[in-house]
C-alpha cells in the first residue's frame, strides 16, 4: 500500500504565523513606545495556536496524506554549534512566551491526530531529511511542509516540498530560477556562495552569478578545484579557502542517517483525521 507523509518543519511555521499574528501590536506598541501587556501577548498566543492548528487542517485537506509528523528543533543548540560557533549569529531568538506555547501547540496539533517530534542533538532539518529520504527510498511520497531552501537539495521524485505560505511547490523549476543551478548542485553552490542566513561563510569574492557560472561550466565543485584552466586569482581563493569549504559543506548537508524511535505506523492519520 503506498503512502503519503506530511512532515511539517513546526517552528517554521509556527514563528511565521506568529510574527503576522504579533505585527499589529507591535505596530501600535512603537507608536505608544509601551510594552505588550500581559493580556494582549495572551491574545497573540492564542491566535497564534488557532491559525496554526487551522493551517493544519488546511494542509491536510489538501495534500491528503496517510501519515503526518510535526518536528520541532530542540531548544538546546544542536551539533552545528559545536562545529562554528558563529552559526545562526545574531538570529532572533524564540520569545520566551512563545517557547512556553509551543506543548500546548504541540497538544493541539495531536488533537487533529498529528503527534510532534523534537530531538536533543540535531535539528528538526536532520530529522526532516532522515525520515523524507527513508520514505523515498521505500518508493513512498513525502511532503515537506517549509518555506526553508535548506531542504530543498532533498528534492526528487519522491520528495517533494511545499510552502504553505504562498500556496506553491517549491521544485526544481524554482530552484533553476533563483538558483540558476540544478538542484544536485546547490550544496556545491552554497559552499561556494556561503548562506548569510544561517551565517555560514563561503569563498571570498565568489557571489551567486560567479558560483552559478562556474557549476554550469564545470558541473561540481570537485571538478572546479580539479581545473586546469582557472585563473589564477580564482584558483588562489579556491586554495585558501579549502578549510571554510569544508566546513560550510558540512554544516550545510542535511543528515539522513538519526536513529528513529517509532514505525511509520505510530504517526499514521486516522481516518477522522485525513478525512476532508
Amino acid at each position: 500500500m503506498s503512502a503519503h507523509l506530511i512532515l511539517i518543519d513546526a517552528l517554521n511555521l509556527i514563528r511565521r504565523v506568529y510574527a503576522v499574528q504579533e505585527r499589529p501590536f507591535i505596530q501600535i506598541k512603537q507608536d505608544h513606545d509601551d510594552e505588550l501587556s500581559a493580556s494582549t501577548l495572551k491574545q497573540v498566543l492564542f491566535n497564534t495556536q488557532n491559525t496554526c492548528v487551522n493551517a493544519l487542517i488546511k494542509i491536510i485537506d489538501q495534500h491528503q496524506p496517510t501519515h503526518a509528523l510535526a518536528v520541532f528543533d530542540s531548544q538546546e543548540p544542536c551539533w552545528r554549534y559545536q562545529l562554528f560557533e558563529g552559526y545562526k549569529k545574531g538570529r532572533k531568538k524564540m520569545p520566551d512566551h512563545l517557547a512556553n506555547k509551543l506543548i500546548d501547540i504541540q497538544d493541539a496539533f495531536m488533537e487533529q491526530g498529528v503527534d510532534s517530534l523534537t530531538s536533543d542533538e540535531d535539528e528538526a532539518d536532520d530529522l526532516i531529511a532522515t525520515l523524507a529520504v527513508k520514505m523515498a527510498l521505500h518508493g513512498q511520497k513525502v511532503t515537506i511542509i517549509s518555506t526553508d531552501k535548506g531542504f530543498l537539495p532533498l528534492l526528487s521524485p519522491n520528495i517533494h516540498i511545499y510552502d504553505y505560505f504562498n500556496r506553491r511547490y517549491l521544485d526544481e523549476e524554482h530552484v533553476q530560477s533563483k538558483f540558476s543551478v540544478k538542484t544536485s548542485q546547490l550544496i556545491d553552490f552554497w559552499t561556494l556562495t556561503g548562506d548569510n542566513t544561517n551565517k555560514i561563510e563561503g569563498v571570498s569574492g565568489i557571489g551567486q552569478v560567479n558560483a552559478a557560472k562556474l557549476l554550469n561550466q564545470y558541473g561540481s565543485l570537485k571538478a572546479i578545484l580539479e581545473a586546469s584552466d582557472l585563473k589564477d586569482s580564482l584558483a588562489e581563493k579556491l586554495a585558501q579557502s579549502l578549510e571554510q569549504m569544508d566546513l560550510a559543506r558540512k554544516l550545510l548537508t542535511l543528515k539522513q542517517d538519526i536513529p528513529l524511535g517509532f514505525n511509520l505506523k505510530d504517526i499514521r492519520l486516522t481516518t477522522s483525521s485525513s478525512a476532508s
